[in-house]
């Protein structure tokens, strides 16, 4: 029989691979929990990506304005919303996948609180409703157009602040004109007419909007009595080209205002609504304000209601598969490359236009073109793709070690098997268990040919069964007495 020692070392080891083999299930366990989690996660992410695409697509079907008031792109807009906000607050079992650490809450709020305010707590619609009127101020954008001389046009901002046009530039190529600026704060820049322009010589204006954008107005000069759209008719004096300059200037930048400044309104609101925190303007009035405010969450709609800490989003949920393998896989529904979908998505389908209104098509291809290119993801932005691939790494790195566990866990079985169906001193015996209680005899055994086993198995049983027959002891037998059986 094995000594003491032997023993003591066999079933130490037992315990271990026992313990190894437990500690193999639980990461298994966990491996099998968080890939249902990221399964899921993709599925949404996915989903998300496409509602991008599709209401991208959209934005390029032409700006008509249909009787509700909205065009194709828009009512596309809006019922895709209400599926991006479900997908973010997709569970898997009883967990939010898109709410950081707040795994028991969801992770946005509802499409009416957040489109349409929630009692005392303004929504979006609110924001942009406040923010148009803090952008077109008066109807030329905060912009004011005078008549400083007789001969000459000044357009000024008229304060300093975040809202309407900001004066970019002016380029002239009228005979005799004179540029001034753009300079001052508030910015401000003039043309004097020492002279009448030649008929075809024009002055353009260029101006930076609130989301971002530049638009030009570029006004030619005629000698027609009934100059068109962005003409101004040279009149008998400079003085007189100089008033027929300023009205054709007004007109031209109300339009402008009215169009391609309210869709850039709309963009700069959802800017301000879906950032952390939200920012109102500060008013009333709206049309003389002059500065930004954080919302609260008692005056403005928060939409995004999961955890929001310091950490990267990943780092919101981190699960050990394996003994020095960890993955990260958290999410947030506010993350940029998220947000920056559903604010566009949003600032898309809340604008209308009267059918009547006669910039409405205007108004709307306007917006539909900078919702349709910030869709396309400008350089430095997140894009849902970059999650994906995130994702997909760590769904990569469950793989690879379940493929591992899989391998430990078949040398293990083996292992046991023949540790619990092998006589204890024979275990021992073959052992030769060191210090430190590694099973390596075994291990090197288990790692032979299979057919060199076989043989060693086949030898073991023919040493059980001559250890299994009577033995007789002929030594010391008495005369007479039959030998004894050991």
């Amino acid at each position: 029989m094995g000594s003491s020692r032997d023993r003591a070392e066999v079933h130490r080891d037992h315990v271990g691979l026992r313990a190894q083999a437990s500690a193999l299930k639980a990461f298994g366990d966990t491996i099998t929990n968080v890939g249902f989690r990221l399964n899921v996660a993709q599925s949404a992410l996915g989903r998300i990506g496409d509602i991008s695409d599709q209401v991208r697509s959209a934005t390029v079907m032409g700006a008509n304005v249909e009787s509700n008031g909205s065009t194709i792109a828009q009512s596309t807009a809006y019922s895709e919303l209400g599926e991006l906000l479900s997908l973010l607050n997709t569970q898997a079992g009883d967990r939010y996948l898109f709410s950081g650490r707040a795994i028991d809450q969801p992770a946005v709020e509802t499409l009416d609180h957040i489109m349409n305010g929630d009692g005392a707590r303004a929504g979006f619609k609110q924001i942009v409703a406040e923010r148009k009127q803090a952008d077109l101020g008066s109807g030329l954008g905060r912009l004011l157009i005078t008549a400083p001389t007789a001969t000459s046009v000044q357009v000024a901002e008229d304060a300093v602040s975040p809202f309407g046009f900001k004066l970019a530039g002016m380029s002239v190529a009228l005979t005799g004109a004179t540029l001034t600026g753009p300079a001052g704060s508030p910015a401000a820049v003039s043309v004097d007419l020492a002279s009448n322009p030649s008929d075809g010589e024009t002055i353009q204006f260029q101006f930076n909007l609130p989301d971002g954008t530049s638009e030009s107005i570029t006004l030619a000069a005629t000698s027609s009595a009934t100059p068109g759209p962005n003409q101004f008719a040279i009149g008998a004096t400079p003085a007189a080209t100089a008033a027929n300059l300023q009205a054709a200037l007004t007109t031209a930048v109300g339009k402008l205002a009215d169009t391609s400044l309210t869709a850039a309104s709309a963009v700069a609101a959802g800017n301000d609504f879906f950032g952390n925190p939200p920012q109102r303007v500060v008013g009333p009035p709206f049309t003389t304000a002059t500065a930004l405010v954080a919302g609260t969450s008692a005056d403005t709609v928060i939409w995004y209601t999961g955890e929001d800490g310091p950490e990267p989003a990943r780092e919101t949920a981190i699960a050990r598969i394996d003994t020095d393998v960890s993955v990260s896989y958290g999410l947030r529904a506010n993350e940029e490359g998220l947000r920056w979908v559903v604010q566009n998505v949003a600032s898309l389908a809340v604008v209308t236009y009267p059918p009547t209104d006669p910039n409405a098509t205007a108004r709307a291809g306007a917006l539909n073109e900078r919702i349709g290119a910030n869709l396309n993801v400008p350089p430095g932005t997140q894009k849902v793709e970059t999650i994906e691939t995130e994702i997909a790494s760590a769904q990569a790195a469950l793989r690879t070690a379940a493929e591992r566990h899989r391998q430990t866990k078949s040398t293990l079985t083996d292992l046991l098997g023949q540790i619990e169906g092998v006589p204890t001193e024979e275990v021992a015996a073959q052992m030769h268990l060191p210090r430190d209680g590694h099973v390596t005899r075994l291990v090197e055994r288990n790692d032979r040919p299979e057919n060199d086993r076989a043989d060693e198995q086949q030898q073991r049983q023919r040493r059980r069964s001559e250890n299994a027959r009577p033995r007789v002891l002929h030594g010391d037998c008495p005369p007479g007495r039959r030998p004894r059986s050991a």
